[in-house]
């Protein structure tokens, strides 16, 4: 079988996805542009979500959005690849059909005593919030991955991709993976994913020790903020804070490649010290139907362009357009074929 080129590593979640108003989301302690972990206080949101005549159930999480939307972009039937903890359910079952649909090769974990993994995302306007019970996701184990027919799919990836959420997981997980990827030459990508992964200690800590693998680190820009700002860096300059990120020193003979994402202003690339900006495709408001998952088909766009060998402006490019077309629907999903 042809190795899948791209593999994603995270927490696969099924999206509860519904319109609110603010009143829902002030009720809640949530913030809009916010992605969290959920506590006890926020347990009734899920069934209070479902219960909405609105309600929409979509394949999610961060990573597996990103690996269908590269998916859907190449349409080569096993170009990609994507590896997570599941339940034994129906919310599982629903995700495998979605991912195989698309033509992603899963490698999914079961653990039968826990539920798959949920997030309520919460739009309103474009704007959305995100509140994740981990469940099965948060049982991922570094032993499936050592698995032959799994560690064939790890050691033959060019590009090797988690969100940041993954921190959260499995740090044993992202460090095999971190590794191989040296060994192999391939290129091994993160994301900051949310403030609070910058901001916990021990997760800052895994992103802070992975940094020296990391080949491109994705971002956007309340993250990189949240970066200087734990690190006292003292700018606010998106730019600035870019630049110092690609600067921390490597183990590998190429250079770090930062990618910023600022909604709706150019996208800001900086390697080894050198910035670029990349325009976005801005769409008319009336267009916008949710930014869910725009973060996440960003990076799915410039990865498929990456395993094609692009330079860096097509790769932004191709991220900038996965990106203007899943804020057309709802939720992380697209029509059949990419223009």
């Amino acid at each position: 079988p042809t190795m899948a080129a791209i593999l994603g590593m995270g927490n696969p979640l099924l999206d509860i996805s519904s319109e609110v108003g603010m009143d829902v989301v002030e009720k809640y302690g949530l913030k809009m542009n916010d992605a969290i972990l959920a506590e006890e206080k926020h347990q009734p949101l899920f069934p209070e979500l479902a219960a909405l005549p609105t309600v929409q159930y979509i394949a999610g999480g961060a990573t597996q959005n990103t690996i269908r939307v590269a998916q859907w972009l190449l349409q080569t039937p096993g170009a990609t690849a994507y590896m997570g903890c599941v339940g034994k359910d129906d919310f599982a079952e629903k995700m495998k059909v979605a991912c195989e649909k698309d033509g992603v090769k899963v490698a999914y974990m079961v653990d039968s005593t826990t539920p798959t993994g949920t997030c309520a995302c919460l739009i309103n306007g474009a704007e959305r919030s995100l509140c994740t019970n981990l469940n099965a996701a948060n049982n991922y184990k570094e032993a499936h991955m050592q698995e032959k027919d799994n560690w064939a799919i790890v050691e033959g990836a060019k590009i090797i991709y988690s969100a940041g959420f993954f921190i959260t997981v499995s740090p044993a997980s992202i460090k095999l993976a971190r590794e191989s990827a040296m060994k192999k030459g391939a290129l091994y990508c993160m994301n900051l994913s949310a403030p609070f992964i910058v901001q916990v200690p021990p997760f800052k800590g895994v992103l802070v020790e992975s940094l020296p693998y990391v080949d491109i680190l994705f971002g956007n820009e309340s993250e990189a903020l949240t970066w200087a700002e734990t690190e006292g860096w003292e700018s606010q300059d998106i730019a600035f804070i870019a630049t110092r990120f690609s600067l921390i020193p490597s183990l590998k003979s190429r250079k770090r490649t930062v990618v910023i994402t600022q909604g709706s202003l150019p996208t800001i690339v900086a390697i080894n010290g050198h910035v670029t900006e990349y325009p976005i495709l801005a769409l008319p408001k009336e267009k916008l139907v949710d930014t869910n998952g725009a973060g996440d088909s960003y990076v799915g766009g410039f990865l498929a362009a990456l395993s094609k060998g692009l330079p860096m402006d097509k790769c932004c490019a191709a991220g900038a357009y996965a990106a203007s077309i899943i804020v057309q629907h709802s939720g992380c999903t697209y029509p059949a074929k990419p223009d």
